[in-house]
């Protein structure tokens, strides 16, 4: 089987299985990074080469990268739980997220055309979204939307059965870099998104939407997306690499089935920028500093107050451009990265990561982003292992620290809500050199 031939079916078989899988807890939901380097240094390579993901972090890095194939799977390992207090209801309970053990693969290809051309094409995911709460009032008749339930219990935001979102989103981006002088790249890389969403447990919403027979339990709905990222990479001198690139925003098509959930029917990738240094103090290590600035308010289904719609069902009803969103304003992460030669064949590398959340704790935004963790805190280790001239083998382990979120309930005004979420992550990764 050709090269061209094995990659497509590995591209192939990386969508299949992504599309069943896992959503991440991050920055929002962008992972901490992309690539075998990038899971070992907590994302901190806008500035650092090592492996072909340029397309999910800078493009202008890929003509540094050489002739290669990388492939990787990450174990990805979240606890999620969700509690209510102080209303003085049977919605004074507490509940564990179901989904805690994902599998999430990656891959990226170049190919360097002449000392000044490189293209290559790198797959990866995004997510956040992806919760399942059992849990129920256990009062038969307690629902929100008995139209819709019946005599059901309900469950912690008032509709019945069980209660989530699922949301997977699958970027391929194919690359492009030139390199205009012996020691700078730049690069441009098509973002072909495509999301897979799904919703339910929402019933006590649909009445406040202008689609009420399109807000839950809808199954599964598709909708692709394109944007854009262009990248710079720079190596001035043998100890200082800088980085820097720019991601627009990606827009996606309407979610025909859940057009009546989020602002306009869409859930848009917003845009962010990265800009990054790396510092070799000595032959043996090098230090890298990234800071990643993601704009999540100017998407509407993401700013949008969560009290939009609860306050205003008739003039901002759900699912129109006013209607209620997670109300998460734009955000920063800042991370720093160290790399260590141990041997010519092995590399150890650790990170460190830190981003405020996107979303506030006042009741403008607390009951929707149970649905929705975000941690503050995030590290990871590893090491990469050459096991011979072409073939290189990459480890991980990544940590989300647990941290409480809580605030006011817009479902029960008087109640607290909180979430504990942390993560756990392995991840082993493959690198070929062609």
């Amino acid at each position: 089987m050709s090269i061209r031939k094995g990659l497509w079916r590995g591209l192939a078989l990386a969508f299949a299985v992504a599309s069943t899988g896992a959503a991440q807890a991050a920055g929002g939901y962008f992972a901490m990074g992309y690539g075998p380097v990038a899971r070992q240094m907590a994302g901190a390579t806008t500035a650092v080469t090592g492996d072909a993901f340029a397309g999910a972090s800078n493009p202008g890095k890929l003509v540094f990268a050489g002739d290669r194939l990388d492939l990787g799977v990450e174990l990805f390992m979240p606890s999620r739980r969700i509690e209510r207090s102080g209303s003085g209801t049977p919605y004074d309970f507490h509940s564990v997220s179901r989904n805690s053990l994902f599998l999430i693969p990656e891959g990226a290809y170049s190919r360097q055309l002449n000392d000044r051309l490189a293209w290559g094409i790198t797959v990866y995911g995004n997510g956040g979204l992806n919760t399942e709460y059992t849990d129920t009032t256990g009062v038969p008749g307690s629902n929100g939307n008995p139209a819709a339930c019946g005599a059901a219990a309900g469950n912690f935001l008032l509709g019945c059965g069980k209660l989530g979102f699922d949301l997977t989103q699958l970027v391929v981006a194919p690359t492009l870099a030139w390199r205009p002088t012996p020691r700078q790249g730049l690069g441009i890389a098509p973002l072909i998104t495509a999301q897979r969403f799904k919703a339910y447990g929402l019933q006590a919403f649909a009445p406040l939407s202008e689609h009420p027979g399109r807000v839950t339990n809808r199954g599964y709905d598709i909708a692709f997306g394109l944007g854009l990222r262009i990248g710079w990479y720079a190596q001035p001198t043998p100890w200082l690499s800088l980085g820097a690139a720019y991601a627009t925003r990606t827009f996606m098509q309407k979610f025909d089935k859940y057009e009546g959930l989020f602002a306009e029917g869409t859930f848009d990738v917003p845009e962010n920028f990265n800009v990054g240094v790396a510092l070799r103090p000595t032959a043996d290590w090098l230090v890298s500093l990234d800071v990643q600035r993601i704009n999540f308010a100017g998407v509407n289904s993401l700013g949008n107050g969560v009290l939009n719609t609860l306050t205003d069902p008739a003039g901002r009803p759900l699912g129109s451009a006013q209607g209620s969103g997670f109300n998460w304003r734009d955000a920063n992460t800042y991370r720093i990265g160290i790399a260590y030669s141990w041997s010519p064949r092995l590399t150890l590398r650790a990170g460190y990561g830190y981003g405020a959340r996107p979303n506030d704790d006042d009741i403008n935004t607390v009951s929707f982003n149970m649905l929705t963790p975000n941690q503050l805190r995030q590290a990871s280790v590893g090491f990469s292992w050459q096991l011979s001239e072409d073939h290189e083998l990459h480890g991980s382990a990544g940590h989300y620290f647990e941290s409480t979120y809580r605030g006011p309930s817009a479902a029960l005004p008087g109640a607290t809500e909180k979430i504990r979420p942390h993560v756990e992550m392995l991840m082993l990764a493959w690198s070929w050199r062609l």
